[in-house]
C-alpha cells in the first residue's frame, strides 16, 4: 500500500491535536507526518505513532513534499497558506470557514456528498461542525422523503471556540465554587452555569454568522431548495454539540421506517428508548466517531413533521475525523 506525506497545519491547537490522534487511530497510511504551526511554536516536540516529531513553521516551502495538508489554523491563516500549499503540490483539506462558500471549492461530508471530491482543484473545505452532524443524520431521510424545511437549535460546547474557552470555563467553575469574582474574556458574558444565544458575530439580519453558516452550507451540500432556520447557543459543556432538529418532509412517512433508515445510515448510531431514559448525551459522545440520534418522534403540529435530537463530538466528527475521512476518500477514489 502506498503511503503519504501528511501535514497538519495548526498542529498544536485542539483540532490539530485531534487530527493527529485520528490519523493514528484510523491507521491512515502515513509515510511522513509534518506538524506545522506558527513560527513561535516551531521546535516544539510532539509524539506521533510513538516517535517524537518536531513542529515546523507553517510558511512558504513547508508543503513541497506534502501529499495532503489538513488545515486547522483559522480562516485568516488559511486564506494565506492554503493557496501556497496547493501551489507547492499539496491537496488541502481546510477546516476553517475561509473557502466553504467558494463555488470552486467542494464542501464535503464523506457520508453525504463524497462525489463532490471528484471536481476538487487542490482545495477542499470541511463544513462547520454543527452542519456536519446535522446533515449526517438528515441525508438518508432527505434521500427517502425529501426535506422541505429544517428548524434547528444548537447547544454547542466551548471547545468549539478553542482551548482558551475551555480554560475559561474551567476557571469560572473554580471561581464560582470558591466564591471568587468571575471574569469573562473569551465570551461577552459568563459561560459557566449560563447559556449564550450568540455564536460568532451578529449580521445585518440579526442572525449570527454561525447560524447563517448552517443555512448556506446545508444548501450547498444537501439541497439548495431546503429552507433552513437556525438558532445557535453556547452552553457550559466542554466537548460535543447537541442539536434539536425539526424537519418538514415532502412525503408522508411511517415512524418505524425512520428508525430503520437511521439505524442503517453510515456514521449514525440511534440511541432512543424513552422507557429507559436512553437518549444521546454530550458526555457520552465525547471521543466517539459517530453521530448519535434520539428523541425521534413526530411533530404533532405539522403534516410530515419530525423531531430529532442529534449529538456528536465537535472535535471528532465535527472537525478532525471529517477531514481525515476526506483524506481517506481521496485515497480510495484515487483522487490525489
Amino acid at each position: 500500500m502506498r503511503k503519504y506525506n501528511i501535514a497538519v497545519v495548526g498542529a498544536l491547537g485542539a483540532v490539530g491535536r485531534e487530527m493527529l490522534k485520528t490519523l493514528e487511530q484510523r491507521e491512515f497510511p502515513v509515510e511522513v507526518i509534518k506538524p506545522l504551526d506558527i513560527l513561535s511554536n516551531a521546535g516544539t516536540e510532539i509524539i506521533f505513532q510513538g516517535k517524537p516529531v518536531v513542529v515546523q513553521a507553517a510558511e512558504t516551502g513547508a508543503f513541497k513534499d506534502v501529499d495532503i495538508a489538513l488545515f486547522s489554523a483559522g480562516a485568516d491563516a488559511s486564506k494565506i497558506l492554503a493557496p501556497i500549499a496547493v501551489a507547492e503540490g499539496a491537496i488541502v483539506v481546510d477546516n476553517s470557514s475561509a473557502w466553504r462558500m467558494d463555488d470552486d471549492v467542494p464542501l464535503v461530508i464523506p457520508e453525504v456528498n463524497p462525489d463532490a471530491l471528484s471536481w476538487h482543484k487542490g482545495l477542499i473545505a470541511n463544513p462547520n461542525c454543527s452542519t456536519i452532524q446535522m446533515l449526517v443524520a438528515l441525508k438518508p431521510l432527505h434521500d427517502q422523503y425529501g426535506i422541505k424545511r429544517i428548524v434547528v437549535s444548537t447547544y454547542q460546547a466551548v471547545s468549539g471556540t478553542g482551548q482558551k474557552a475551555i480554560d475559561e470555563l474551567n476557571q469560572q467553575i473554580q471561581d464560582y465554587v470558591s466564591a471568587s469574582p468571575i471574569r469573562s474574556n473569551v465570551y461577552p458574558y459568563q459561560i459557566a452555569f449560563n447559556a449564550l444565544p450568540h455564536i460568532d458575530i451578529f449580521l445585518e439580519n440579526n442572525y449570527t454568522k454561525e447560524e447563517m453558516k448552517m443555512v448556506h452550507e446545508t444548501n450547498k451540500i444537501l439541497d439548495k431548495n431546503i429552507s433552513v432556520s437556525a438558532t445557535t447557543v453556547r452552553i457550559p459543556v466542554f466537548r460535543s454539540h447537541s442539536e434539536s432538529i425539526n424537519v418538514e418532509m415532502k412525503k408522508p412517512f411511517v415512524l418505524d421506517e425512520i428508525f430503520t433508515i437511521l439505524k442503517s445510515a453510515p456514521g449514525v448510531v440511534v440511541v432512543d428508548n424513552p422507557a429507559e431514559a436512553q437518549y444521546p448525551m454530550a458526555i457520552e459522545a465525547e471521543g466517539q466517531d459517530s453521530v448519535f440520534v434520539g428523541r425521534i418522534r413526530r411533530d404533532l403540529s405539522i403534516e410530515n413533521g419530525l423531531n430529532l435530537w442529534v449529538v456528536a463530538d465537535n472535535l471528532r466528527k465535527g472537525a478532525a475525523l471529517n477531514a481525515v475521512q476526506i483524506a481517506e476518500t481521496l485515497v480510495q477514489k484515487n483522487l490525489l
